[in-house]
């Protein structure tokens, strides 16, 4: 630690790492005591802030929807009741895929000093990435439009305390707005494209077994 370092923060942008796992000496400075690499991370963030301090964090999506773990759930409550959590993006996963992370991810934007009433959440996990086609910032121009206003959308809508709270503090992003994908098509119309399917499985496979060849026999010496 620098000694000219500031003790808290106007500003903290951060990337925590993902899955780390901490000894019971390094949890005995935090509150709320877990191996969780991440989690212990989210606790000094908050405690790093100044009030009016802001805060932008890539976190792993397990960490948000996780409730069988006293101190991921004492963490989170830490972060409702000491910051407004006013945004949380919901990330496609493989957006980190070229730095070798697969895990799904999300970004959380949160102020110190006022306790959150109502979180505005923007949904990207549609979205298809990989390492040939990467996440830009022409995928958070809409996100970047209704940020102002935190405005509804198709990919965006609010929650509000009470139903955190009554989720267990699960901060998941659920979009309410997404169409549930059903297959409208008859029975018989899928009886008959697996039975297509199961022909052509048939024929590929007498096609290798002719290239194949007859199988070899061997008998006694």
């Amino acid at each position: 630690m620098y000694e000219d370092a500031p003790v808290l923060f106007d500003v903290v942008l951060t990337n925590p790492p993902f899955g780390g796992k901490e000894g019971k000496e390094a949890q005995t400075r935090f509150a709320y005591k877990t191996g969780a690499t991440q989690v212990l991370f989210l606790q000094h963030v908050i405690d790093s802030l100044k009030p009016g301090g802001r805060c932008g964090m890539v976190l792993d999506e397990g960490v948000l929807f996780r409730t069988n773990e006293t101190a991921f759930v004492q963490t989170k409550r830490k972060l409702l009741d000491d910051c407004d959590l006013w945004a949380v993006v919901s990330l496609p996963g493989g957006a980190f895929a070229n730095a070798g992370a697969g895990v799904k991810t999300n970004l959380l934007f949160f102020t110190r000093g006022n306790p959150t009433e109502r979180t505005w959440y923007y949904d990207l996990s549609d979205v298809k990435v990989g390492k040939k086609s990467p996440l830009t910032l022409s995928h958070f121009q809409e996100f970047l439009r209704l940020l102002p206003q935190r405005a509804d959308s198709d990919r965006s809508w609010t929650v509000t305390r009470a139903e955190i709270e009554a989720r267990g503090y699960d901060l998941k992003a659920v979009n309410p707005n997404r169409k549930a994908q059903v297959d409208e098509r008859m029975p018989e119309e899928i009886l008959d494209v697996i039975e297509a399917k199961g022909d052509e499985a048939a024929e590929a496979l007498a096609r290798l077994r002719k290239i194949a060849g007859p199988p070899s026999r061997s008998g006694p010496a």
